[in-house]
């Protein structure tokens, strides 16, 4: 036996679209043979068909900035978060603001933090949970992370407001929604920097510019998960409130979002992820906490020391990752009829005895209260001496590799990138669209990398499609191979899938840390952590495509006498394809943003740009650097979702 296909798998696309893809593909390497030939319009773009994009976003930004007056309605709002931000910070570090009382004692926030953990998961989360807080205090990080929780304290309720409230009108207008999707879908595709700019400039820096930018960058995904959820209450559920004489506001209130209940806490997950990430990075608009001193460290190469704030980062994004999937997933506890109202909230009043304890040691010895730098813990020390033992150790082969991969392979690549002449990158990407779905593809292929020609940045975009290609290309040639392996037995599976959720909830910092460690500052650096970040969604969808495929096709390939090996290329991997594509897309959107973040530490790319952008306050530049970034990714997108629909229509 030989072949192997399930009855559902579908042909290949037609023999046309391929053969079009075919002479597109000669035409584009024609040019690139004949580029001594070639008139320098066709090699890159002409200085006359370069359109001033940046002058055109500054000019309106101008506008909107000085002639509208919108700088005084920013600097209003401004103001609001400020005063919010006043208030978490007087509480949570003690900055003199209102209401004054001064800063909560970390014993009494590890507590808190344990019982709300222990609440919502039990045992296992209130040791992690607490545990955070009082690693934090322990190690004399705690007005750092103090500043870093009172951004996002305040940035998450704004963000699930604006997206609760957005996702229901989408929901409640078709109109709305067709509108919002695309906007959704390029916001969700630019770099984390391009929010940053526009928001220098009407807000300035510091942070309330820190929480603002939070803000907008967090909305999205209420958004789309609170239309999600609307979108998923049953019928049945809906008729039953309107026998019941529920008005339409009731319904809403009292049975579509309570039905919804489980998408929108999803949705309010990955705003706090969302958050954390953003407030870290913010550290480049001037926001104090974690990402402020991993920044600095990180450019001083104290390694010890950034070990020990990134330590921090990461279990406090463990934390907030599992205390808001733990409250997503809890279902409505019900009390015994009868029960008292100390029985009813047994918890509360464990909580409260537990402050009133941990207020009084707090009076009694300042230690339970803050805990002073020169008190605190440290394994920065040791850590230094450990790394430097396994850079000693692991030099020869780094060096090797450094030299190996610089030498031999990037700056070939790079070189290579940009020795092709826009003309063939451009006809070579319409016939990889066109053999993927045909004249649709080709011209989105076309529009996307058009207006990166357009922009007059086609040389540092190139150097950006390189990176990402190679990265995605190693951490395909990883993360399958890992999938697959992972995919065998439900206690692997459940095993690495674990391990993805952890990695996916690091700040994309944290990935710079061992990469610079064993790399120092260069482009090795880079791709090392662009592959790391793309690496895990490809092995988690790979685990999951796998997993899920349904039992009665494996037997019916079973029964038909199908090897392991057929098993795997026949019927398992075509079936778990399209989720495999997903897994794909994002480890292409995860690079590209990497791309952008790790530019800091090596690259000439388009991310080296925005971060000049950035300092310099150009909001043209920055958006259009953004929108370049944009339209790669939402080519791919296009690419990765269409290849799976054009298999099935065949």
């Amino acid at each position: 036996m030989t072949d192997i296909a399930p009855p559902h798998v579908a042909a290949r696309p037609g023999s046309s679209a391929g053969q079009v893809a075919l002479i597109l593909l000669a035409l584009a390497a024609a040019l690139a043979l004949a580029k001594p030939y070639l008139p320098a319009g066709l090699i890159r773009p002409p200085e006359w068909a370069v359109v001033p994009f940046a002058a055109w976003f500054n000019a309106a930004f101008a506008f909107l900035r000085d002639d509208l007056g919108l700088i005084h309605v920013t600097r209003a709002i401004a103001d609001a978060v400020q005063w919010c931000l006043d208030v978490t910070a007087n509480l949570l570090y003690g900055k003199a603001r209102w209401p004054r009382l001064g800063a909560i004692p970390w014993s009494v926030i590890a507590v808190s933090a344990g019982m709300a953990g222990y609440a919502l998961g039990g045992l296992r989360l209130a040791f992690l949970s607490g545990g955070t807080f009082v690693w934090i205090a322990l190690m004399g990080q705690w007005q750092w992370a103090m500043e870093t929780l009172s951004v996002i304290v305040v940035a998450a309720p704004f963000s699930v407001l604006l997206g609760l409230v957005t996702g229901v009108a989408a929901w409640r207008w078709p109109g709305f929604e067709r509108v919002l999707n695309p906007v959704l879908n390029i916001a969700q595709s630019l770099p984390h920097f391009v929010y940053m700019i526009p928001v220098v400039v009407f807000i300035g820096v510091g942070p309330k510019a820190g929480a603002i930018v939070t803000i907008i960058f967090s909305v999205p995904p209420m958004v789309r998960m609170t239309l999600l959820g609307l979108k998923k209450v049953p019928d049945e559920v809906i008729e039953g409130g309107k026998m019941s004489g529920a008005s339409r506001w009731q319904l809403l209130t009292r049975v579509r979002l309570p039905t919804a209940r489980t998408e929108i806490l999803i949705g309010v997950n990955q705003v706090i992820m969302q958050s954390l990430a953003m407030v870290v990075l913010a550290s480049f608009i001037g926001m104090p906490g974690l990402g402020q001193k991993l920044l600095q460290l990180l450019q001083a190469l104290r390694i010890g020391l950034s070990i020990e704030i990134g330590i921090t980062i990461v279990l406090l994004a463990v934390t907030l990752d599992r205390l808001s999937k733990a409250w997503a997933m809890r279902l409505p506890v019900h009390h015994q009829p009868g029960a008292s109202w100390a029985q009813r909230h047994r918890l509360l009043l464990i909580w409260a005895a537990l402050v009133l304890a941990c207020s009084a040691l707090s009076l009694l010895h300042p230690y339970f209260h803050i805990v002073p730098r020169s008190q605190a813990l440290s394994i920065a020390g040791p850590m230094d001496g450990l790394m430097n033992r396994v850079i000693e150790l692991v030099s020869p082969l780094t060096q090797f590799l450094r030299w190996f991969l610089i030498t031999w392979v990037l700056i070939p690549l790079r070189d290579f990138a940009l020795w092709l002449p826009y003309a063939t990158v451009l006809i070579g990407l319409a016939a990889l669209g066109w053999a993927v779905n045909g004249r649709r593809a080709a011209l989105v292929c076309l529009a996307a990398f058009g207006l990166i020609a357009l922009t007059g940045w086609w040389d540092r975009a190139m150097i950006t499609a390189y990176t990402v290609s190679f990265s995605v290309l190693i951490a395909c040639l990883i993360g399958l191979p890992l999938g697959i392996w992972g995919s065998r037995n439900e206690r692997r599976a459940g095993a690495m899938l674990l391990i993805c959720d952890s990695l996916q909830t690091f700040p994309s910092f944290i990935y710079l840390i061992p990469v610079v460690m064993l790399f120092g500052v260069n482009d090795v650096a880079v791709i090392s952590a662009v592959v790391v970040v793309a690496t895990v969604p490809l092995v988690r969808y790979t685990i999951e495509g796998l997993r899920g495929i349904a039992p009665e096709l494996v037997e019916a390939a079973e029964m038909s006498g199908a090897s392991r090996r057929q098993m795997l290329w026949h019927v398992r991997l075509p079936l778990a394809l399209p989720t495999i594509l997903v897994g794909l897309n994002q480890s292409v959107m995860f690079a590209l943003f990497m791309v952008i973040i790790a530019a800091f530490i090596g690259t000439q790319d388009l991310g080296q740009e925005m971060q000049r952008a950035l300092s310099t306050a150009d909001v043209g530049k920055g958006l259009v650097l953004g929108s370049a970034v944009a339209a790669m990714g939402l080519m791919v997108d296009y690419l990765v979702t269409s290849w799976p629909k054009r298999f099935q229509e065949n």
